[in-house]
């Protein structure tokens, strides 16, 4: 398709899409899993989410191409940054701890390049645990490796032994944040699957949510632009708890909007 194709293609969807008669298509991106060959895929409540929001999703594959990912922005009206992998210590400064787990570079690359890429779009992000981490990464912020050895007072953040529909802690957040407009509360419980988190905070973001012991729990952009991510996991929690829904309507209304 060649570029002046692609500007009608995109004009002609936005256009149907203020009508109401086209859903915003949402990214999801995605990790590899290895059984006997690489298996390219995202766990499905991220989808479900996003087909209950009033979205239609789209994964997208690990490919580490630029132009392509590029073509990807063209079609795509929001992206959903997942949870998966710890990243990689390297790419903000540090050694990795021994207690640092799985990492995918490649997946880590492309997902930096995609971010950027799309936030100078002003494509509408939302990112889910690794997504925080991610988004924090790409502005140049930097990450706690593993709470447990670097946060002495840090309270259970890994609820292992519990389902993900399950809450497990509560946590605060700041009136003045997109993520309290999106859920209209100040206080509410959560579930949590993580042992790396936000530690010195990226250019232009700022704090939006905490946990009782001070964990950074979500992080958004200071400007307009809706870049906003939760350190815990929504996308778990939405068939059992129908308020966690509100965070993607909003991003979906955003995408619509955008």
């Amino acid at each position: 398709m060649n570029n002046s194709c692609n500007k009608s293609t995109i004009a002609l969807k936005k256009s149907l899409q203020r009508r109401g008669q086209m859903k915003p298509v949402i990214g999801i991106t995605t990790n590899f899993r290895e059984e006997g060959y690489k298996v390219i895929g995202a766990v499905y409540n991220y989808v479900e989410a996003i087909v209950k929001a009033g979205g239609v999703p789209f994964l997208i594959p690990i490919i580490n191409s630029p132009d392509d990912l590029e073509q990807y922005l063209d079609m795509l009206d929001g992206i959903l940054f997942t949870g998966g992998e710890d990243i990689l210590p390297l790419l903000f400064g540090e050694e990795p701890l021994k207690q640092v787990k799985y990492v995918s570079i490649e997946r880590d690359e492309q997902e930096l390049v995609l971010f950027k890429k799309a936030y100078e779009r002003k494509i509408p992000i939302l990112g889910i645990c690794r997504g925080q981490q991610l988004m924090n990464i790409a502005l140049g912020g930097t990450l706690y490796q593993d709470m447990d050895s670097q946060i002495p007072e840090v309270g259970g953040h890994s609820q292992d032994k519990y389902p993900e529909p399950e809450l497990y802690h509560s946590i605060n957040i700041e009136k003045d944040s997109k993520l309290f407009e999106a859920m209209g509360v100040e206080k509410i419980n959560v579930n949590s699957f993580h042992h790396q988190c936000v530690k010195t905070l990226g250019k232009g973001l700022k704090v939006t949510a905490l946990s009782k012991e001070g964990i950074i729990e979500a992080i958004e952009t200071t400007d307009d632009q809706f870049a906003v991510t939760v350190q815990f996991h929504p996308e778990c929690l939405v068939s059992r708890y129908k308020e966690w829904l509100k965070l993607f309507v909003r991003f979906i209304n955003e995408c619509s909007n955008c």
